[in-house]
């Protein structure tokens, strides 16, 4: 008869594993392209967010929950409550780092319009026209602070002085942005804690089922 408990704890497994190949993927794919010349505003505004991410703890978190994975396989493999149990202990942890992942994010998000200042600041001339256009703005704090580049929106000081400043746009661009991730990061963390519960209920159901065996094994030793 199938242990319907157990092909529940299979598929969490798979699900929670599929989380791992998430995180690293967006990591990875994140770490190559961050550095690229941007064609446009809001890719600019992007990669400059990319750069404070914390993906070398990304990959790190990925790598635990494939150890994680691997963990599980001798306990699904056998009837064994031991590797189970590690297992267990292991999704927590990688449960803790994913929820500090995201938080790191939403702090982000609290933090972004001072932040991003001296991103922007630092940035080519070139790069801070690409924003200044997609923005419609000119300059960060204002016009002047620091002071805007020469393009189709911000064509002169006197056009300038009267243009809002990038802050607001690329702030609320920033946190719209950072929201969807640490969001997508959270719900990792569901998975996480399903993978914990299906795991509490295979060792509960393990237990139930060695104790009926002593039972069973007891027995048919009285009978004989």
């Amino acid at each position: 008869m199938v242990n319907k408990i157990q092909l529940a704890y299979v598929a969490a497994d798979g699900l929670f594993m599929l989380m791992g190949v998430f995180i690293l993927a967006f990591s990875v794919i994140v770490g190559n392209i961050r550095d690229e010349e941007p064609s446009n505003g809001r890719q600019a505004a992007r990669n400059l967010l990319y750069q404070g991410f914390p993906l070398t703890a990304g990959i790190v978190n990925a790598v635990f929950i494939f150890v994680t994975f691997l963990v599980t396989l001798p306990g699904l493999a056998t009837s064994a409550r031991k590797w189970i149990k590690l297992a267990g202990y292991m999704a927590v942890v990688c449960a803790i780092f994913s929820m500090c992942l995201g938080l790191y994010l939403w702090i982000l998000t609290l933090k972004s319009r001072g932040d991003f200042a001296p991103l922007f600041a630092a940035q080519t001339d070139q790069v801070k026209s690409l924003m200044q256009v997609e923005f419609n703005c000119c300059g960060y704090v204002n016009s002047t602070s620091p002071a805007f580049v020469t393009d189709a929106t911000c064509p002169s000081k006197a056009a300038a002085a009267i243009m809002r400043g990038c802050a607001t746009p690329i702030s609320s661009f920033a946190n719209v942005f950072l929201d969807n991730i640490f969001t997508a990061l959270f719900g990792v963390v569901g998975f996480d804690v399903v993978f914990v519960m299906a795991t509490v209920c295979l060792l509960k159901d393990r237990k139930e089922r060695e104790r009926f065996r002593h039972i069973d094994e007891k027995n048919g030793m009285g009978r004989i």
